[in-house]
């Protein structure tokens, strides 16, 4: 009798703690709703009661989830990007205007600002602080979380990804990362204050994902996630208030930030690159000292390796995703720019790209899936990433020397998003089954095999919700602003 009191006050400890996470978010949530409604100039009993219901079902289903104040914030903002579509007038836009498309992208318009309401006042707060309580209910199972490596690798890294925008960008006075803050009079300040941003940016990142980031594509993927998020929170809330100026949540206001949006996501996943790099060089240097840790193959032969399976992997996009832009016009004007390159000759161009962006995906994504399924969101990631990078970034400023990030500009180049995203995904399934095919007979050694299970993210990862969340802005944001 007394060997099970224990295992029953155990249990009577657990189902209390499970309520906690639910009351928490249920509190938060309603002081979130609040903060909407006051925001939004809307009613405020209804914004405190969506706000509390928001929270009670994100602390039920997620809470075991949110694990970690970024995987938290990532479940959250995802969840609350989700409710926009669900809620009544989410489901007005589907049900009334499913048949005319214009009507429907002006109700979208409409709710822009609920769309901006519910990621920074219902999915921000949740999820960090669901996130925090997390990490203190479950540190003991989580890999130990060390301030310095994710403060001075997070930090370097959102300054060095700070120095994209270092030459024609604030060199024509226009700085991404400080959109929303009124004009400086100096350029001095206005250089400085844009790296201590970029600084603020990457030490945050480091501390809300260290946890995460496994390698680096997914590490990019989750840069990009940050990016779009802090183009909410900072430019459209935060920066207004700084400079006492009204919070203007409209979808006007959203397009004429719109190149500041490019902005955050090329800073985004440049950032997250970056980091993946530093971190891992920390591990090795500070963490990491077993000799016999070692990997199959060399570096050289795995950097070649991977050249190799991307190239044919890109290849194959390539060839899977002529169709579209050659049915969409893109390929005879190569990225919406009149020039010569018609044809047989467009094709090859496009064809020569494809393999080039191939291999980068070879070097960012090797290791990265374990199957084939969990492989194709992140290879539809990777496309809407360099659609961001090529037709609207790199390509005019090659062709001309100037480029625009302009709404009217991302509208145009919307076909050749779709080839983007058959692009990646056709890219991602090709590379991992050439992957899997040369890992079978390395799994035949238990070190291998061993080393192997320990890369596979573990169940719970927030990698499902940041594909959701980037996905969906990455390619909504700019059909809704344009």
């Amino acid at each position: 009798m007394a060997a099970s009191q224990p295992s029953m006050m155990e249990r009577n400890s657990a189902s209390r703690e499970a309520w906690v996470g639910p009351l928490l978010a249920l509190l938060t949530g309603a002081l979130g709703g609040a903060l909407q409604g006051k925001l939004l100039e809307t009613s405020l009993p209804q914004n405190i009661l969506l706000g509390a219901l928001f929270g009670l079902a994100f602390g039920a289903l997620f809470a075991k989830r949110a694990t970690s104040p970024g995987a938290g914030l990532v479940w959250a903002l995802a969840s609350a990007f989700l409710l926009w579509f669900i809620a009544p007038d989410g489901i007005h836009l589907w049900l009334t205007g499913a048949s005319r498309s214009a009507d429907m992208l002006n109700d979208a318009q409409q709710q822009f600002p609920r769309l901006v309401g519910y990621l920074v006042c219902l999915g921000m707060p949740v999820g960090i602080v669901l996130g925090i309580r997390g990490s203190l209910y479950f540190g003991d199972s989580q890999p130990r979380f060390r301030w310095g490596r994710a403060i001075v690798a997070g930090g370097l890294a959102g300054t060095i990804s700070g120095l994209a925008f270092s030459g024609w960008e604030y060199a024509g006075g226009f700085l991404p990362l400080l959109s929303g803050l009124p004009p400086f009079q100096s350029q001095a300040k206005a250089v400085t204050l844009h790296f201590l941003i970029a600084l603020l940016i990457g030490a945050i990142f480091g501390i809300l994902f260290q946890r995460d980031v496994r390698g680096y594509g997914s590490s990019m993927g989750w840069g990009l996630g940050f990016g779009i998020f802090w183009w909410f929170f900072g430019p459209l809330t935060v920066f207004p208030v700084l400079g006492r100026a009204p919070i203007d949540w409209s979808a006007d206001q959203g397009s004429s930030l719109f190149g500041s949006l490019v902005g955050h996501i090329i800073y985004g996943f440049i950032l997250g690159t970056i980091y993946a790099f530093l971190d891992r060089m920390w591990v090795r240097m500070f963490i990491q000292s077993d000799p016999l840790n070692r990997e199959p193959e060399g570096l050289g032969l795995h950097f070649l390796r991977s050249l190799q399976w991307g190239a044919m992997a890109g290849l194959t996009g390539g060839l899977i995703s002529s169709p579209v832009m050659l049915a969409t016009g893109i390929l005879p004007k190569i990225a919406g720019l009149d020039t010569s390159f018609g044809g047989f000759r467009g094709l090859l161009l496009h064809l020569i790209v494809s393999v080039l962006i191939g291999m980068t995906y070879g070097l960012l994504f090797r290791n990265e899936a374990p199957s084939i399924g969990l492989g194709l969101p992140w290879g539809f990631l990777f496309g809407v990433i360099w659609w961001y990078i090529g037709p609207l970034t790199l390509m005019p400023l090659l062709l001309t020397g100037v480029f625009d990030w302009s709404p009217s500009a991302a509208s145009a180049l919307l076909p050749s998003l779709v080839g983007h995203l058959i692009y990646g995904g056709a890219t991602a399934v090709t590379f991992l089954t050439l992957e899997h095919r040369y890992k079978r007979w390395l799994l035949l050694d238990p070190r291998i095999a061993a080393r192997e299970l320990r890369r596979i993210r573990p169940v719970g990862t927030p990698a499902p919700a940041l594909w959701f969340f980037a996905l969906g802005l990455g390619v909504l944001l700019p059909i809704l602003l344009g």
